[in-house]
């Protein structure tokens, strides 16, 4: 009798510990990383940008990549396109309005496989307004530091429409063009380091 609860007690472990794999829990590194935009400007130009302060936390199950996940907060005041006027003006009210909502956050709901290809959705949230998108996303593999730590390299890429979260300067040219085009092309390069649990 005794051996047989023995035996049931390992199966329910074991099955408890394949189920409840967590993965592995990363925090990005800002200073190896890029949160970067490029936004179309008086039809004929480009102009891009990035973001300096944010921080992420990603968890990398490589079992199973469905049981991963991903959060990110940016500052929006560290907005950053190699012009001083300009960042000033997309820190103001006409769009990102850092007085009044400080962060962009991006919060991933799940992750999907579509072939060859990850995704992740969830949820964007600019100046309040909250939005579902979808983020293409390649794995670029683990690998260990000098220190031993484990690092993770990811990229991905996705547009928006800056109309839908409420960032809508809409000046326009003389022809009817938007000066500051509505769609914003976003790319990131992320890595991140391992966290080891505190014993």
């Amino acid at each position: 009798m005794r051996f047989t609860k023995a035996i049931l007690t390992t199966l329910v472990l074991g099955l408890f510990i394949a189920n409840g794999h967590a993965g592995q829990k990363y925090e990005i590194d800002v200073s190896h990383s890029n949160i970067n935009f490029t936004v179309r400007h008086m039809v004929v130009a480009k102009v891009s940008g990035g973001f300096t302060k944010f921080s992420g936390t990603i968890i990398y199950d490589e079992q199973d990549i469905t049981k991963s996940s991903v959060s990110v907060e940016i500052k929006t005041a560290s907005i950053d396109t190699d012009s001083e006027r300009r960042d000033g003006h997309l820190r103001s009210a006409d769009f990102f309005d850092v007085e009044t909502d400080s962060t962009i956050t991006f919060v991933s709901k799940k992750i999907e496989k579509r072939g060859n290809n990850l995704v992740a959705i969830g949820d964007l949230k600019i100046r309040g307004v909250t939005k579902q998108i979808e983020l293409p996303f390649t794995i670029l593999g683990t690998v260990k530091d000098q220190q031993g730590n484990t690092r993770l390299g990811i990229e991905a890429a996705t547009a928006i429409n800056r109309f839908d979260y409420g960032v809508k300067w809409d000046n326009k040219l003389d022809n009817g063009s938007l000066v500051v085009g509505e769609k914003v092309d976003i790319n990131l390069t992320i890595a991140a380091k391992s966290v080891v649990p505190k014993q």
